[in-house]
């Protein structure tokens, strides 16, 4: 397993796991901000990403598989309970792990993604759309239209992301703006437009807005180049899966640690800051701490400082 691994061995220790479709670099600021502070940070390549294993059966990714690699790494970095922080799919991930595993987890904390104790997957996303942005006549789904996609042409979803890797990763990879109240994300189409992009690749934007410095650019287009979307995107086809073992953790899945939720500000999809989508992770989770970065969803490559001083400033009380 690739990582990301900086800071002093002996210091407390703060995994970072990334999401879709993304790889360890993503967390390059966050790790080094806090190794100077005396963490051992480590940020692993999830599977399907980069030269980590990429299975050939969508099966490989559902979240307890992932966690089962999660507690392998823990294991080899000696097994004392860390700090956990996840991004986009590394949070349901982190979620899951803290669930069933409380004593490998000091403290989690997820950017944009909350905490659904019933299993992230489109059963529990769904009924906690906004109907007001997204009338269910036009929007069944919601703002999860393009996560409906995969499971109806997966095939389809993969090849427009291969037919211009670097073109899709520079249009995923790009400075948001603010959006006003009431305006449907535009993944909320996908089903009806009958794929993600016109044309069926992504348009060529230009890199004038990208938030991947040259060479991490380069290596996040050379691994899903060489490894392929297949794997990344199979991450979405396990709700059935994923929904079960949340179902089975003790207690409800009720997490008692430290928590912290870092919303979003202008995150089209994950809107948990006028929606009720953070409501389940409130019932969930007593120890929970909220905070807003003024960002969209890449939000560690946007806003690093905001996120690092967000985190320390947590960390300061949550594991004194």
């Amino acid at each position: 397993m690739t990582v990301l691994d900086e800071g002093p061995r002996d210091g407390p220790l703060l995994m970072f796991l990334h999401g879709w479709p993304e790889r360890a670099l993503v967390w390059r600021a966050q790790v080094a901000h806090f190794a100077r502070l005396g963490w051992r940070c480590v940020a692993p390549d999830m599977r399907g990403y980069g030269d980590a294993p990429a299975p050939a059966d969508p099966a490989a990714y559902a979240v307890p598989e992932i966690v089962g690699d999660m507690l392998a790494l823990h294991d080899s970095l000696g097994g004392a309970p860390a700090v956990w922080v996840g991004h986009d799919w590394g949070s349901p991930v982190v979620f899951g792990l803290a669930a069933h595993h409380p004593a490998r987890v000091r403290a989690l904390a997820s950017t944009c993604v909350p905490y659904l104790p019933q299993g992230f997957g489109l059963p529990s996303l769904v009924p906690l759309v906004d109907r007001d942005t997204y009338p269910a006549d036009r929007y069944p789904d919601g703002q999860w239209s393009y996560y409906r996609f995969y499971s109806v042409d997966f095939d389809r979803a993969v090849a427009e992301f291969e037919a211009d890797v670097a073109a899709t990763v520079a249009l995923l990879f790009r400075r948001s703006s603010p959006r006003p109240a009431g305006t449907p994300a535009r993944l909320a189409e996908v089903m009806a437009n009958g794929g993600w992009f016109p044309g069926g690749r992504a348009p060529d934007r230009g890199r004038d807005r990208l938030l991947l410095p040259p060479a991490d650019f380069d290596e996040v287009v050379a691994g899903l180049r060489r490894a392929g979307f297949r794997g990344p995107c199979s991450w979405y086809l396990n709700d059935e899966v994923n929904m079960a073992y949340a179902r089975s953790a003790p207690g409800g899945g009720r997490l008692g640690m430290p928590v912290l939720l870092v919303h979003a500000a202008w995150d089209a999809i994950c809107d948990t800051t006028r929606s009720a989508l953070a409501d389940p992770m409130r019932a969930a989770c007593p120890a929970l701490t909220e905070a807003t970065v003024e960002s969209g969803h890449e939000m560690m490559l946007e806003r690093p400082a905001d996120l690092n001083r967000v985190l320390a400033e947590w960390l300061e009380t949550a594991v004194r």
